[in-house]
């Protein structure tokens, strides 16, 4: 049986023995990508049994001899992934963290961080530099930086692989984590109408998020569904901080009429809401109901117990991570990895007073 495969793959190439085999041929035999060829030459652990086998095979016998400098260059990427954030929101990004942490733990990878600022003229300078200097193997990139196409096309051109999560697909299914935030602001657009409430504020996200965005499509899709329209006066946009979630319910609560329940873009914001209905002495949800999104640990640390859209954002992280440095062949044919939001009551809502 082994005899026969040898003389398949020499078959298949039709051998001129004054021709040398290249890491294409020696791909296109054993039906894998160069860099999985690459890996097995490199003695990477994130190759599968058999595959490693089948590559070695053809390599010993069409005799392939990988190029030294080649194989150098090889050698000089490292085993370290970055995690490259603009997210104004700690909590989100030790969620992040631990969920990457969790991926690579016993692998032999290491986790290096960088913070960022998107908006920064040297944002992608910075990044490269950082992506070069540390010899990545590889980056996860969460929002907003996974929005950015000039970031996706720079790793690409350097040759640095990435896994980005995002709201929406923007790319190709290996290298996307997708989660739909339009549905979950959808849910929680819902669940207030269903409630009764009429009169419904928003404070959404940085205008640079993707995802605020996408949260607010979906809640005032839901309104509308319940017959509850969302007044621009009744629109605020935060930062994805406690300090804005403060300054924009503070506004909000001084209208008249003033509204019954408030939506933020996240449980950051969600508990600046709190504070700010205190300052005002109102009591949630007896006066004013809240909804926040991501379901963070604050989400139930907060009183009273705050109801939130749920992302699993450490799963995420891990997930991204798996994508990353996993020894499967990416399936360009399959779905990209989704992560579907999910509305948790508490009892931070109650019907409108």
């Amino acid at each position: 049986m082994a005899s026969k495969g040898r003389t398949g793959a020499r078959a298949a190439l039709e051998w001129d023995s004054s021709r040398r085999p290249t890491i294409n041929d020696i791909a296109r035999l054993a039906q894998v990508s160069k860099k999985t060829v690459s890996r097995v030459i490199n003695q990477s652990p994130f190759v599968k049994n058999d595959t490693r086998e089948r590559v070695a095979a053809i390599m010993s016998e069409l005799g392939y001899v990988p190029d030294p400098q080649a194989r150098g260059l090889a050698f000089r990427r490292s085993f370290l992934i970055g995690l490259v954030y603009d997210n104004p929101n700690p909590q989100y990004v030790i969620d992040m963290q631990q969920g990457i942490l969790d991926a690579v733990r016993g692998s032999g990878f290491e986790l290096l961080v960088h913070p960022c600022d998107r908006a920064s003229p040297n944002f992608l300078t910075d990044v490269r530099t950082f992506v070069e200097r540390q010899k990545l193997f590889g980056v996860v990139l969460p929002p907003s930086v996974s929005e950015d196409e000039r970031l996706a096309k720079l790793l690409t051109d350097i040759d640095c692989g990435y896994v980005r999560i995002a709201s929406v697909v923007l790319d190709a299914s290996p290298s996307m984590v997708v989660t739909h935030d339009n549905r979950g602001g959808y849910q929680a657009a819902r669940h207030l109408a269903e409630l009764g409430h009429r009169v419904v504020a928003h404070i959404s996200g940085p205008d640079t998020f993707r995802s605020a965005h996408e949260r607010r499509r979906g809640f005032v899709e839901g309104l509308v569904e319940g017959g509850v329209e969302l007044p621009s006066h009744l629109r605020c946009e935060g930062a994805y901080t406690f300090d804005s979630g403060l300054a924009c319910a503070d506004k909000l609560l001084r209208l008249s009429p003033r509204p019954t329940a408030i939506f933020t873009g996240n449980d950051e914001m969600a508990a600046g809401v709190y504070q700010a209905a205190r300052n005002l002495g109102l009591e949630i949800p007896r006066d004013l109901s809240v909804v926040g999104y991501d379901d963070s640990p604050l989400a139930a640390r907060l009183w009273p117990p705050l109801t939130t859209v749920k992302l699993p954002i450490r799963e995420m992280g891990r997930t991204a991570a798996l994508k990353l440095i996993g020894d499967r062949e990416p399936d360009p044919a399959a779905k990209p990895t989704e992560f579907e939001p999910a509305l948790i009551a508490r009892a931070s809502t109650a019907p409108p007073p």
